[in-house]
């Protein structure tokens, strides 16, 4: 009688420890899961909420809070649009760079964190900030660009590796050569948000 005790006891032990081994595994494989997360990554998982709270409020390092309603995501930008704002949303480039941070309800701190469906590579997810900025400068689409020193007004004249040639003028105005009061050499690093007026 007393053996049948001893190894009931021995084998609910050892369910214990096995029971608790894997729940370790798991709790250990799911920080390593989190520990790879990118802000892109959580930006992404926040942005495909479809109930309408896709919203997403983010700190720029400018120091100023705007909500933006993400369209797309690029290698290290997000486009989308600006709400709240206007009567009306603005289109906007936002550089990954340029957050401070990102304000988040408790609700949406777990969604933030799930894992993506797996999805085959697309292109966008390769395309950087200068390409996007090459296009609108092949646009010739009047921006306003705000960095630490301030809003800057204009049109982008041309894109090299690292800044902008930003042909500066009047909101409102079109680049026109008696517009231009200055072109200013903007530094990418230095760019926190890109309207398009």
């Amino acid at each position: 009688m007393r053996w049948d005790n001893l190894f009931d006891d021995l084998e609910g032990q050892l369910e214990h420890e096995l029971s608790a081994e894997e729940t370790d595994l798991r709790a250990e494989d799911e920080r390593l899961r989190v520990g790879r997360l990118s802000l892109r990554d959580r930006l992404t998982s926040l942005a495909e909420a479809r109930d309408g709270s896709q919203l997403l409020r983010l700190v720029l390092i400018a120091g100023n809070t705007v909500t933006v309603r993400p369209v797309t995501f690029g290698k290290d930008w997000l486009a989308g649009d600006l709400v709240g704002e206007l009567v009306r949303p603005m289109q906007c480039v936002l550089p990954l760079a340029g957050i401070a941070g990102v304000l988040l309800a408790p609700g949406h701190i777990e969604r933030s964190l799930r894992a993506l469906p797996e999805s085959p590579a697309r292109i966008v997810d390769r395309i950087g900030l200068p390409f996007v900025l090459r296009d609108l400068c092949r646009r010739r689409k009047p921006v306003e660009i705000l960095t630490p020193a301030g809003a800057l007004h204009g049109t982008i004249d041309r894109v090299g590796r690292d800044h902008v040639d930003l042909a500066v003028h009047p909101p409102g105005t079109l680049r026109r050569s008696c517009e231009v009061g200055q072109v200013r050499l903007v530094p990418l690093g230095q760019i926190h948000l890109v309207r398009l007026s």
